[in-house]
């Protein structure tokens, strides 16, 4: 039997312990009991970049924000489907969760980080948002399990009434909010109707099959629109 290997811990800043496990040619972040990600499940954060670029139809050389990095799966599919114009800003707040992309993920990675239209952030994607010196096409958020603080409770802001303000205000008319979750959650898209958006909310699968179906649990992913 091959038994998972303790390959690094990370402090998250202000929240709970992350720890990258291998297990025979998969890697997975765990929290608790919780796990976050792993190279197992991939498919609905690459739903997350395709289908948030099937939304911007007539938008040339997009610029997103991704937050986080986690395993760069939404970073990877962006940068296929973007032309070489286009800007991607990754805001990571956890430092170790870049040093295992460069790693021992170096592999899953695939140099998405050295992509000269990638600017990494190291900051909490909220002050990502507001701090920006332009607009952007899209955000995206993949750094909880849904739209609550798991991970960390300051992340709470960037769900509640004034975060998602916030975020309008950070994008391009027509611009659009992607948010991944492990759940679907009404009190959050009566809430992002609540600001002014237009939300659509979109089920999609944990992984995708040789045969090119979902397969696996449900998640949820809502797009947004200002």
């Amino acid at each position: 039997m091959i038994t998972r290997q303790l390959l690094g811990t990370a402090q998250v800043p202000g929240g709970e312990e992350l720890k990258l496990f291998a297990h025979d040619r998969d890697f997975m972040v765990v929290m608790g009991h919780n796990e976050l990600m792993s190279t197992r499940m991939r498919g609905s954060e690459e739903a997350l970049a395709n289908l948030t670029l099937d939304r911007l139809t007539g938008v040339r050389s997009p610029h997103l924000l991704i937050g986080g990095y986690g395993m760069g799966f939404t970073l990877r599919a962006a940068l296929a489907r973007l032309d070489k114009h286009s800007h991607v800003t990754v805001a990571e707040l956890v430092p170790e969760i870049i040093q295992w992309a460069r790693g021992p993920m170096a592999g899953v990675a695939a140099g998405c980080l050295d992509d000269p239209r990638v600017r990494l952030v190291m900051d909490d994607v909220a002050d990502a948002m507001l701090l920006a010196p332009d607009p952007f096409d899209a955000i995206l958020l993949d750094v909880d399990n849904g739209p609550d603080g798991l991970v960390r409770a300051d992340n709470n802001r960037i769900y509640s009434k004034s975060g998602l303000h916030n975020a309008r205000r950070a994008l391009t008319p027509g611009g659009v909010l992607a948010v991944w979750s492990a759940f679907p959650d009404p009190r959050f898209t009566r809430r992002l109707g609540d600001v002014g958006f237009e939300v659509e909310e979109v089920e999609v699968r944990a992984r995708v099959g040789k045969d090119g179906k979902g397969k696996g649990p449900r998640h949820v992913i809502w797009f947004a629109r200002t």
